[in-house]
């Protein structure tokens, strides 16, 4: 029986046949799952920026395929838990209780056969703690570790050695760097860059500056106060300057992350080989 040919270009687990699914599990391929959001990125950049995670993931697959790891790609998550963005139109976001159901289930659709070496490629604050939560109970009830690269964390970290220390501080933060300048790469036909805002003090809430979302800042201790974008940001960009983005620096971004994330993905390619 002629046993069937997958096509080296195919990346996505939605790409493959069934026949060419029934030929890669027994490999145990590294499978990587991209969550993202679908929130307001300031008055120019696309909502979705779970495209950004997706496209970031297809590039760690492919990059981990050619080195030797082989990898796909599952379904990217395009909705964030919901955290402070609620306040504006057009978001869309899953309660967290929904957001770890959906986690639950997918890891357990995938562990059923065996396809236990997963990672996850994160783009959304407010999925860190259901993300932790779901990998922790498959690690406590199985003893598959799953690993999750949060991107844009990591992204903060490698702004200064791209534009350096100064310019890293001032382009970081909500609705600029890194997002800004990563969708500006891997999507600049969706950039409007008439509408890219000057940088804007954050505002005050009764007296009190605020210090992030959902904090102000009393007496030097940070203080939690249930605010949402809306009254923190109303264009949605905070403490940041998306004037300094590039798709240069974009560019340099997407290249560094998919190197980490093609490394990564043969480290957990090798703890049951």
């Amino acid at each position: 029986m002629t046993q069937p040919n997958v096509s080296s270009a195919k990346r996505r687990l939605a790409e493959l046949t069934g026949g060419e699914m029934r030929e890669i599990a027994p490999r145990k391929p590294v499978i990587l799952l991209p969550l993202g959001s679908h929130e307001d990125q300031g008055p120019h950049a696309p909502m979705g920026d779970f495209l950004s995670a997706d496209g970031i993931a297809v590039r760690i697959a492919a990059r981990a395929s050619d080195t030797g790891t082989e990898t796909y790609v599952a379904p990217v998550v395009p909705f964030g838990g919901a955290d402070f963005f609620a306040s504006m139109p057009g978001g869309i976001s899953l309660t967290q209780s929904t957001l770890r159901a959906l986690l639950d289930d997918m890891l357990a659709c995938l562990l059923r056969h065996d396809l236990k070496r997963i990672v996850v490629i994160n783009g959304h604050a407010g999925n860190v703690q259901c993300v932790h939560d779901a990998t922790q109970k498959v690690w406590l009830e199985r003893g598959v570790m799953i690993p999750s690269l949060y991107l844009w964390r990591v992204g903060y970290g490698l702004l200064p050695g791209i534009v350096g220390a100064d310019a890293a501080r001032r382009a970081s933060g909500h609705g600029a760097d890194p997002l800004t300048s990563v969708a500006m790469h891997l999507f600049p036909d969706l950039i409007r860059h008439d509408l890219i805002p000057a940088a804007e003090p954050p505002p005050a809430f009764r007296g009190l500056p605020i210090s992030g979302f959902g904090t102000v800042d009393f007496d030097g201790a940070e203080i939690a106060v249930p605010l949402e974008v809306a009254q923190i940001a109303p264009n949605g960009v905070f403490n940041a300057d998306p004037r300094l983005s590039s798709a240069a620096t974009g560019a340099a971004l997407v290249e560094q992350l998919t190197g980490i994330g093609a490394r990564l993905a043969a480290r957990v390619a090798s703890w049951d080989a």
